[in-house]
């Protein structure tokens, strides 16, 4: 048989998520990967140098379809910073959901935490420059030193948020991971009451969801 010709980088990524969720476990190799899905190996490596490089990419892909889906909104590009961020959010995640299945096997196959957030190397720089680009307005803390320690604190804080946002979703049984979206909006507003120094009635009101999820499922 011949083999597949013109094979493009979301070919190669459609071809690994069905092999590992129909095999619930990666391709031994390159080479076999190929052969399985009838191209030629040295089109993997055009596009990949290995299956982690792959893995990384897909994470970035579906941060990247999420932006594409926002920047076409005339609605998302009048809203206010906090509003923005809660749409990638609630955008983000609903593409997550279409590919449940993938992410899930992503996140969980590693018996050690780390290795899976090796994963989202890419996600994070690429969630890292869109927070830049909202350009979130802190305190004024006039001074160089002090400013880059600020927008650090900022940038790790926010990929912590999705981080943690994340496991919230992976264990959600929810109806439409309708608790999802209850925690991505109050922890959202929340955030933004400590920047702006008021965390008075949101955060109040996140600690309380998140003591009633605890209460709930212990």
């Amino acid at each position: 048989m011949a083999k597949k010709k013109n094979i493009k980088q979301a070919d190669l990524i459609s071809f690994y998520m069905d092999y590992v969720l129909t095999h619930n476990h990666n391709p031994k190799t390159v080479y076999a990967f190929a052969k399985d899905n009838n191209f030629e190996e040295q089109t993997f490596y055009e596009f990949f140098s290995s299956f982690e490089a792959l893995e990384q990419s897909i994470f970035e892909i579906f941060f990247s379809n999420a932006i594409h889906v926002l920047e076409k909104s005339e609605e998302y590009q009048s809203f206010d910073v906090r509003n923005k961020l809660l749409s990638f959010y609630f955008t983000f995640f609903e593409v997550l959901t279409a590919n449940r299945s993938y992410v899930v096997y992503a996140l969980k196959k590693e018996k050690q935490p780390l290795k899976s957030l090796k994963q989202l190397t890419h996600l994070r720089h690429s969630f890292n420059k869109y927070i830049t680009s909202l350009d979130i307005k802190t305190l004024d803390l006039k001074q160089e030193k002090l400013e880059k320690i600020k927008d650090k604190t900022l940038k790790e804080s926010a990929w912590f948020q999705l981080l943690i946002t994340m496991k919230f979703w992976l264990d959600d049984t929810s109806t439409s991971f309708e608790k999802t979206d209850i925690f991505i909006e109050k922890s959202v507003t929340a955030s933004f009451d400590l920047i702006d120094t008021t965390p008075i009635k949101s955060l109040i009101d996140f600690g309380k969801f998140l003591y009633k999820e605890k209460i709930h499922k212990n």
